[in-house]
């Protein structure tokens, strides 16, 4: 019986083995499970990652429907406005504008318009009186801007003019923050209507005017004789109808004419050559200051009267009505229905003119000092005022109370940096640049 807890022993020792076995086999399927679970789990992540892509590739292809079903709505806003055209040229047709078209126009007249109907109706009223009796030289169009249904009904109401519609669908995205995106939307139109004009219709010039102007007696007969000018002279780049300094106190002559290195704006004529050369590089937006640039009118001048032609009432409007009450609103509306057929305009052509204007400066008599503007009312005949730079010239145009701007280094209505106006009627002020005497020839004073 003493040998029994030794034969015990003994059976422990397979036992142990056994167990260690058995710890060795969970050790073993632990890890075997440990490694499916791994790789379950980068399955898992792979799967995820696929879901993603497959996620984003849907996003990016909703997209693209969204921008396809955009597309084809601006397309079938343009399809209506397309055939909306078509009715309106079956209707009023231009063969019937220009008598059957027997006559070759001399220039196409378009008003721009956008959203103001009221304004729209003076302009109108005011060209047609004028207008009607010339029609088949003239023709009369309205473009407009935008679906301003007012603006529309209002175009449409006259039988005298075709109706253009100008539907910009593309969003505007502006280059500095806060600028208004109505610049922007207006440059746009001004080329889409001139590329009509000249292109489609195939005019060889085109005078613009915007909705918030009213015309002088003489405005046609005046661009009749700018056209010719401008056909014998090449350096004649456009011809305006507007003065900016044309406010009563500074103006006399309806007769006199100039030429200027500002473009003027408001009520001008141009070339179709010379828009062949604009329009490709037509800008994006402030698309007057873009052709004062140097780099645009390429030393060419552009006419103006003295007393303006037209004469611009819009005191709300894309500018908000900036400098209206103290430089638009006392604008003189020439009211003497002037000859040009009767007039000889050669002294404003390039070689002619040089030697005119500096007669006119020469002639002047020179002042400086103090008190300017009462000092020239003092003197009996013309004056001639030297200024140095722009700030000085700021300063006497303040003491004046002409504009004082400049652009691109030229102040607004100046030819070879001489700015004249009148003053008591008849008396002119020269405003003479620190290099005008030399280009003119005129003596140094």
């Amino acid at each position: 019986m003493a040998r029994v807890p030794c034969d015990l022993r003994f059976l422990l020792i397979p036992a142990a083995f056994m167990f260690i076995y058995i710890q060795m086999r969970l050790f073993q399927t632990q890890s075997h499970y440990a490694d499916r679970l791994g790789s379950a789990l980068e399955s898992e992540n792979h799967c995820t990652s696929q879901l993603r892509s497959l996620i984003d590739e849907v996003s990016i292809k909703q997209s693209r429907i969204l921008a396809l079903e955009d597309l084809k709505n601006r397309q079938d806003q343009q399809l209506v406005q397309l055939k909306d055209l078509i009715h309106t040229f079956e209707r009023k047709g231009i063969a019937k504008l220009i008598e059957g078209g027997q006559q070759v126009p001399l220039a196409a007249v378009v008003i721009m318009a956008c959203s103001r109907a009221d304004y729209l109706e003076r302009t109108v009223n005011s060209v047609l009186k004028y207008q009607s009796p010339i029609a088949s030289k003239y023709p009369l169009f309205i473009s407009q801007d935008g679906s301003h249904q007012a603006v529309k009904s209002k175009a449409l109401s006259y039988n005298q003019l075709t109706y253009m519609q100008h539907l910009d669908l593309e969003p505007v995205i502006t280059e500095r923050p806060g600028e208004l995106i109505a610049y922007y939307k207006i440059a746009r139109h001004y080329k889409w209507a001139l590329d009509q004009l000249f292109y489609k219709h195939k005019f060889s010039r085109v005078i613009i005017l915007e909705d918030d102007m009213e015309i002088a007696p003489d405005f046609f007969d005046y661009f009749e004789a700018a056209a010719s000018l401008m056909d014998r002279d090449e350096t004649i780049m456009a011809a305006s109808s507007w003065n900016d300094n044309g406010q009563k106190q500074f103006v006399h002559d309806p007769h006199a004419l100039y030429r200027s290195d500002f473009f003027p704006g408001l009520g001008w004529m141009l070339k179709r050559s010379t828009w062949d050369e604009l329009s490709p590089k037509w800008p994006k937006a402030y698309w007057d200051d873009w052709l004062r640039l140097k780099e645009n009118h390429k030393g060419r001048q552009f006419v103006r009267p003295e007393v303006c032609r037209t004469y611009n009432f819009g005191e709300h409007g894309s500018s908000l009505g900036q400098f209206f009450s103290q430089y638009l609103e006392p604008i003189k509306l020439n009211d003497v229905k002037v000859d040009w057929n009767a007039m000889d305009l050669g002294y404003l052509t390039e070689g002619n003119y040089t030697k005119y204007f500096s007669g006119l400066v020469r002639q002047a008599r020179p002042i400086q000092g103090s008190d300017l503007a009462l000092k020239a009312q003092n003197i009996d005949g013309d004056v001639r005022i030297r200024y140095k730079d722009q700030a000085e010239f700021e300063r006497i145009a303040r003491e004046f109370g002409i504009f004082e701007e400049w652009k691109d280094g030229v102040p607004r209505t100046a030819y070879k940096g001489i700015v004249v106006f009148r003053i008591q009627t008849t008396r002119r002020v020269f405003l003479v640049g620190p290099d005008s005497v030399m280009q003119l020839g005129v003596r140094k004073s």
